[in-house]
């Protein structure tokens, strides 16, 4: 038995509002969940992207019907959205016109495309064509 998908994946941000404005208003992610300076979760596609405030989920939940553990990390993570070439365009064209920096934008060896921005807490933040990981 090995695991199939990744349900969810997570990110950290002490600036919560940043992190919703950018997931929301320039990649137009749908909040599903939102805590006040705890977190806020996005849906994409079949899964979700969490967003935490790393301060607030080393605090235990106290809740005995959802023992969920401490966890959190510091620093910069890294989140990887599916896109097709023509997608990783119209992505460069909207965060040019939005003011935010293309960090990298290249050809991998295997031809795939991918494109790297920061999000407001400086999480790396890429868009890749799905054949980045075809053997």
């Amino acid at each position: 038995m090995t695991p199939s998908a990744i349900l969810e994946t997570a990110l950290y941000a002490r600036d919560l509002a940043a992190a919703e404005a950018f997931y929301t208003g320039l990649l137009r992610l749908e909040v599903i969940a939102r805590v006040e300076g705890r977190h806020v979760f996005f849906r994409v596609g079949p899964g979700v992207l969490l967003v935490f405030n790393a301060d607030a989920t080393v605090v235990p939940s106290g809740n005995p019907a959802m023992p969920v553990p401490v966890h959190g990390a510091r620093g910069a993570g890294h989140v990887c959205f599916a896109a097709s070439r023509e997608e990783i365009e119209g992505w460069r064209l909207r965060f040019f016109a939005a003011g935010v920096e293309v960090e990298a934008e290249f050809d991998w060896p295997n031809g795939a495309r991918s494109l790297y921005v920061r999000d407001p807490a400086g999480n790396s933040v890429e868009f890749a064509e799905p054949r980045l990981w075809d053997a």
